[in-house]
Formats: structure tokens, C-alpha cells, sequence
């Protein structure tokens, strides 16, 4: 007798109860019940919390990407080019409850929680690998201005998670001029 939901049903039904609930609140027995199937059924897929949480992570990057794909493109002279590209798609309310999570999972991992601890630096590595992509220069210069434009933005929207959106747009505004 075959599972009636697929791999990517369970995993979509997963995100979906992270980015309502928070990674905190992500268990077999509460995702289960939110999809209606047993517990059984999501480890035949996902063997542990930690290999579930892993992939939830993963979409949520995909989707960053993937916002961030509409505003940066190649030829960002530096972190503040990079950042006044990006910053109009960034602080769109839409991706608010990405932005959560990822910050959530990025508390998690500063605060030494498994698995978020090991999974914070291939994650933070590969957005500065993703930035540096299109920043043009020389490698080393690219990297800087990758991590430094991380920096910047990672700030505007742990300020716009924390006190709102025109904190964050007053602060943008500054940063950027």
C-alpha cells in the first residue's frame, strides 16, 4: 500500500506550517495532523526532525533566491549598488514571513541548537557566494562587497522584523545615500 501524499505535498505542507507557526513549533505529530496523514507517513520521507528542518530551510532559500532573483542582477559595482538593488523587493511584505524564518533559524543556530547550528554557515556562505556572483570585480573584492552587502541588508530586515517597516526604509534611506 502506497503513501498517499508525495514527498513535495509533505514537504510543501511543511513550509507552509513553519512560515505560520515558526521552526519551533515543527513536529511530526503537529504536521501530521495539520495534513491529515500519520506521523508514519512524513518519517518515510524525512527519517529525522533534523533532516525535515534541513529541507524546509533549503525551499525557504530557494524562495529567497528567488525574490532576490527580481531585483539583483549581474554588474552590482558595490554592496551599496547591491543593496539599493535589492532593498524594493526585500521589504515587500510578502517576503516578511521568509525573512522570519530565517532569522528565526539563524537565533536558533546562534544559540548553538542543532540542527540550525550546522546547517547557519553552509547558509550564510552560500548567500555571500550568491551576492559575490554578481558583484563585478576581482574575486577578493567581490566577497567583501558580497558580505558586507549580507550585512547590511540582514540588519535593515532584522530592523523591519523588529520595529516595523519605516524603521527599516528611514534606516535604508541613510544607509544608502
Amino acid at each position: 500500500m502506497g503513501y498517499r501524499h508525495t514527498r513535495e505535498e509533505l514537504l510543501e505542507g511543511a513550509v507552509e506550517a513553519a512560515l505560520e507557526d515558526g521552526l519551533h513549533r515543527l513536529t511530526f505529530g503537529r504536521l501530521a495532523t495539520r495534513l491529515g496523514v500519520t506521523d508514519r507517513a512524513i518519517v518515510y520521507y524525512f527519517p529525522s526532525k533534523d533532516a525535515l528542518v534541513e529541507q524546509v530551510l533549503t525551499v525557504v532559500g530557494e524562495r529567497l533566491a528567488g525574490v532576490l532573483g527580481e531585483a539583483v542582477s549581474a554588474g552590482a559595482r558595490d554592496h551599496r549598488d547591491l543593496v539599493r538593488s535589492a532593498w524594493p523587493v526585500l521589504s515587500r511584505p510578502q517576503a516578511d514571513p521568509l525573512f522570519a524564518l530565517y532569522f528565526e533559524a539563524i537565533g536558533l543556530a546562534a544559540s548553538g541548537a542543532e540542527p540550525y547550528r550546522s546547517l547557519a554557515g553552509p547558509l550564510v556562505s552560500a548567500w555571500v557566494d550568491w551576492f559575490a556572483a554578481v558583484v563585478v570585480g576581482p574575486p577578493a573584492v567581490r566577497r567583501r562587497e558580497a558580505e558586507a552587502a549580507l550585512a547590511v541588508i540582514d540588519g535593515l530586515l532584522l530592523l523591519r522584523q523588529l520595529s516595523g517597516s519605516a524603521a527599516a526604509n528611514r534606516a535604508a534611506k541613510v544607509l544608502l545615500a
